[in-house]
């Protein structure tokens, strides 16, 4: 069956078929199809274009075409040319007449608008909710690692003491971005293209308010040209599940790093992690690695409508045909993704004892040594010089700045005292940096108490 062909003479060529065809991906929203079209049946009832009977039946026998379809009793066969054809023929042959009702008023340009909208839409909620949980790990790590040190970085050398809880608080800020990201999406998206028609709108009297309310949108659009040819919310989406995997990469990237033989800050679980089919003493962090990599592809996506769509003229073009496989596969991509690195993170072990070792043999408390002299009324550009002078010096030596005699801090400057030690411990280091968004316990508890209050307001959307 085809939704057209009456002024058409011929038959359309069997690779024009084949490559116009949209079944084999687009059956993924079959029940977005159904449920569109239960709300356009409905309405049409309810507008009197067709009989209240008519809309009983076509409503029954939709609901009945989804029970079989998820019971495994009816399969969706690719001898359509896409979901909508395979819903009406189906339809139709099991309802009779009233069945060929069920198009009144509608276009496929507006059905399928409307069903890549309520499809999105249904992702967005559960792209949030995977986020979500993932937010959920990253905060019982973030409150279990307040007093557990680490160096912290920039141009991966270490530069000042921080703390796994202050660490990993960075990435809950990421990902509480990218759950806002989300949540603009879904209110910007929810509007109803139902009743566009074609592009033009229909000449039957649809009540446009009542369907999109039973769909569940916050109202109709006000532009049938618009409404057929937007794609701007898939393109939003795209860019958002693209951000998401470049915190996830950036995340796994660190993974990687702390996993390895030379650094040693975490022992990931052996669930997740593989071996070497050569060498036997190998842990590799595969689920790290692949997730870094996947981040390419969901960029890829991003990249494809972006392309797809500038060259577009308004309305409905068969180019955007293109929006559904690479999308389809893109979120797939992300709820993997988020899934499995929630579970690494979930069961990998810290090395405490490692990690604070290397942020005593990094010179991360440099910065604090010349900090001392500040305080004891010496220019910090001449405090900066001195304990650089401090640091060659434990550098010929092979040793921390913490290992340095009272004699030896003197021959670089007088006014270094017992204190100092004090001063640059480690603990004093971190302790110190009150500051609202540092590492310091007091401050970090209180951001641990603001993070509580989040994952309390922001449950779901």
């Amino acid at each position: 069956m085809k939704l057209w062909g009456g002024r058409f003479t011929k038959e359309t060529n069997e690779l024009v078929n084949n490559f116009n065809a949209s079944i084999s991906f687009d059956q993924k929203f079959y029940k977005q199809d159904i449920q569109g079209s239960i709300a356009h049946a409905t309405m049409l009832a309810a507008q009197g274009i067709i009989s209240e009977d008519e809309g009983k039946q076509i409503t029954d026998g939709l609901k009945g075409i989804l029970s079989d379809i998820e019971s495994g009793k009816l399969e969706i066969t690719d001898e359509y040319e896409d979901i909508h054809t395979f819903m009406e023929a189906t339809l139709i042959e099991r309802i009779g007449d009233a069945g060929k009702k069920l198009h009144t008023g509608r276009s496929r340009n507006d059905q399928v608008a409307l069903d890549m909208r309520l499809y999105t839409r249904d992702e967005v909620k559960n792209v949030d909710e995977e986020v979500r949980e993932l937010m959920e790990v990253i905060l019982r790590i973030i409150k279990e690692n307040v007093d557990t040190y680490m160096p912290g970085f920039t141009h991966l050398q270490k530069a000042q003491p921080v703390t796994v809880a202050h660490h990993f608080s960075a990435y809950f800020e990421m990902f509480r971005r990218d759950r806002s990201r989300l949540h603009d999406i879904y209110n910007r998206m929810n509007y109803c293209p139902l009743g566009a028609g074609a592009l033009a709108g229909t000449t039957y009297p649809l009540n446009r308010e009542m369907t999109a309310e039973l769909l569940g949108f916050a109202g109709p659009t006000l532009n049938s040209m618009d409404s057929v040819s937007d794609r701007d919310y898939v393109i939003e989406f795209l860019s958002a599940l693209s951000t998401i995997m470049m915190h996830l990469s950036r995340f796994s990237e660190e993974i990687c790093i702390w996993n390895s033989n030379e650094y040693k800050f975490i022992e990931l679980d052996d669930a997740f992690s593989t071996g070497s089919s050569i060498m036997p003493q190998k842990k590799n962090p595969d689920i790290a690695e692949l997730v870094r990599g996947k981040t390419g592809r969901v960029y890829g996506a991003l990249m494809s409508i972006l392309t797809t769509m500038k060259g577009i003229p308004l309305a409905y073009n068969k180019d955007m045909q293109e929006d559904k496989e690479l999308t389809f596969d893109a979120i797939d991509t992300v709820k993997g993704c988020v899934s499995l690195f929630k579970g690494m993170i979930d069961t990998m072990k810290f090395n405490n004892t490692r990690m604070e070792d290397s942020a005593k043999k990094g010179f991360t408390n440099a910065t604090d040594a010349a900090d001392y002299l500040v305080k004891k009324g010496v220019p910090f550009r001449d405090a900066h010089g001195i304990v650089g002078q401090l640091v060659l010096m434990c550098i010929d030596k092979g040793i921390a700045l913490d290992d340095l005699s009272l004699d030896e801090y003197k021959k670089i400057s007088p006014v270094f005292e017992e204190d100092v030690y004090e001063a640059i411990s480690l603990k004093t280091c971190v302790e110190k940096r009150l500051t609202l968004g540092a590492p310091g316990p007091e401050v970090m508890n209180k951001v641990i108490g603001l993070y509580d209050e989040y994952m309390k307001d922001n449950q779901k959307l």
